[in-house]
Formats: C-alpha cells, structure tokens, sequence
C-alpha cells in the first residue's frame, strides 16, 4: 500500500483541534489549532541537527496540503 505524504485528522477528545500528520520520515503531527509540532519517532541527536533546516520546508508543504484539502472540502 502506497500512503500519502500527509493526512488530516481530528480526535474527539479535542473537538477544536486539526492536525496534519507527515506520514515520511520525519514523521511528525502539527496541532493547527496552536501550530505545535509533535514528532512521533526519537530523532537522533546529528538527524535533528540536519532536520532544523528540512522541517520549515515540510511545514510550508503541510500547510499547502491543508489548503488543497479545505479547497476540495468546499467544492
């Protein structure tokens, strides 16, 4: 099975909170209610080093994915 790069999500013990998860490594959520970042592996100390840099990147590519997806929700 092939999966997406991102997917949103929502969780009923927090009705007011949508998160994009980034399903590639680095795998991560980000709570769009607050913009928090939570990653959901342990990083290596030298990966975080090289990630600081990637992860604005992924989190511009998250917030277009989010974009896209309230686009095609509205239609």
């Amino acid at each position: 099975m092939e999966l997406p790069k991102f997917v949103l999500a929502d969780n009923s013990d927090f009705p007011d909170d949508i998160f994009i998860i980034h399903l590639e490594y680095p795998r991560f959520l980000i709570n769009l209610k607050d913009d928090s970042v939570e990653f959901l592996e342990d990083l290596e100390e030298e990966d975080e080093t090289e990630l600081e840099s990637e992860m604005e990147h992924l989190i511009t590519l998250a917030g277009e994915f989010y974009d896209r997806e309230m686009e095609r929700y509205e239609e």
